[in-house]
């Protein structure tokens, strides 16, 4: 065989290793895009999931590595607890020879939930208050917020402009009674319950201690709430 046609062969060999895949990795004498491709794999592998939208690149290998041809499927895998980043170092490996790490730029593009105005501190939240939109989540070091579920009953711990992305730590805790809400305010005097209608002068859940204002008095009291639209009057 002359030097031209096994040179011929061996670039056709090398190239349908490319495509052979099997297992978790590539079947394949080692190319460089033979191991980028298997870094990328194991990127998507990790996070397409329903919802996601996923945009991998690995990046170019150093030039100094010189690798021994693998005769086994290259492995690469990350483990579940590897959260989304612009940039992962993915290890790839020639079982019981070779590894090496490869960077890989990540975009994961997924629905999130973001404000349509600005809000204030302690705002209740609503339908009318947010809408879905599609973000790359690797550059939301907060986290997000992207079912409207997570919303029922929460408020804002912090003022917010529009069009931002909501996280969890800007949601306060959810909050039967909120400030400007007018409440029925019971007053327990031995056997005897007086009810008064009031206004919330703060926000909570049920046990929370807030301060109410008497509707017909102005006068203010402290009082506890006891549920949806009910407080009662402390000592």
């Amino acid at each position: 065989m002359s030097r031209s046609h096994a040179s011929s062969g061996l670039h056709a060999a090398a190239w349908l290793g490319l495509a052979a895949w099997s297992g978790t990795g590539l079947a394949t004498a080692s190319p460089p895009d033979a191991i980028r491709a298997a870094a990328e794999h194991a990127v998507r592998a990790r996070f397409d999931l329903p919802g996601n939208r996923v945009e991998v690149q690995a990046l170019p290998l150093a030039l100094r590595l010189h690798l021994a041809p693998c005769e086994q499927p290259l492995h690469a895998e990350l483990s579940d607890a590897i959260r989304p980043a612009p940039r992962l170092s993915v290890p790839v490996q020639c079982p019981g020879s070779w590894a090496v790490r490869v960077q890989v730029q990540l975009q994961l593009f997924h629905h999130v939930l973001v404000t349509n105005r600005p809000l204030q501190r302690g705002d209740g939240l609503d339908l009318a208050d947010v809408h879905d939109e599609e973000r790359d989540v690797t550059r939301l070091g907060y986290g997000y917020v992207d079912t409207f579920d997570q919303l029922a009953g929460r408020s804002l711990a912090r003022a917010l402009p529009g069009g931002s992305v909501l996280t969890p730590a800007e949601l306060g805790g959810r909050q039967t009674v909120r400030a400007g809400d007018h409440v029925q305010v019971l007053a327990q005097l031995g056997d005897i319950v007086v009810r008064a209608d009031g206004v919330a002068l703060g926000s909570g859940d049920d046990g929370a201690r807030l301060r109410v204002r008497n509707e017909s008095s102005g006068k203010v009291l402290d009082a506890m709430v006891r549920g949806p639209g009910m407080v009662q009057a402390l000592p």
